[in-house]
């Protein structure tokens, strides 16, 4: 699959990221986002996960911001992969207005509070702080295009999958994905509440 239909800075900087084609697994994963299916993508580290969450992301949203409240969230187990996985979606948001923004129990409420306030278009959080800023009423999920969670091997092992069930109720709009290298019984739990007709796909 090539990127020829892209909006037109998303596949600049794709060829200017070295990408001429999708891979086996994002072949079949990225038509899926696109048609608005809820979907669990399952593999192995390195078969290319990340970079096809940051592209279906970006094309997704239309490569531009829009107003103030989040059209993408994605859900991260710390700091660090947060501020990681925000340096990779810089690669490809260059040439766009797109407002990343990442939020974390090591930076201070008040300052999210009111950054959060002044819009975003990509939030990539850790569970407690999306909780922490949905429940002070810091965050409007209404207009949600994608809920995601990156690695999801992380919500089993910290027992975060309520955090997830609870605010999957407040994004309407949303379609879900899952990204993990397993399909774990937490995960698998989600198929009896937000994820009950999501595809899977699974390179495991």
């Amino acid at each position: 699959m090539s990127f020829k239909k892209y909006h037109p800075s998303l596949k600049e900087n794709i060829e200017k990221a070295g990408l001429e084609t999708t891979n086996a697994f994002q072949k079949q994963v990225m038509p899926l986002i696109k048609g608005g299916s809820d979907l669990y993508a399952i593999g192995p580290k390195g078969c290319g996960k990340t970079t096809a969450m940051i592209i279906s992301t970006i094309q997704k949203l239309g490569a531009e911001a829009y107003e103030d409240s989040p059209r993408a969230l994605i859900v991260v187990k710390d700091k660090q992969t947060s501020l990681d996985l925000k340096e990779r979606f810089e690669v490809f948001t260059k040439r766009t207005d797109l407002r990343l923004y990442c939020a974390y129990e090591e930076y201070d409420l008040e300052k999210q509070r009111e950054e959060v306030y002044y819009g975003v278009d990509i939030l990539i959080t850790t569970p407690k702080r999306l909780s922490k800023l949905y429940h002070l009423n810091s965050l409007h999920l209404g207009e949600l295009q994608l809920f995601m969670i990156h690695d999801a091997d992380f919500i089993a092992r910290n027992n975060y999958h309520n955090y997830v069930l609870r605010l999957s109720e407040s994004a309407p709009k949303a379609k879900f994905v899952i990204y993990s290298e397993t399909f774990n019984a937490k995960i698998k739990a989600f198929q009896d509440s937000f994820m009950y007709n999501a595809r899977i796909v699974d390179f495991t």
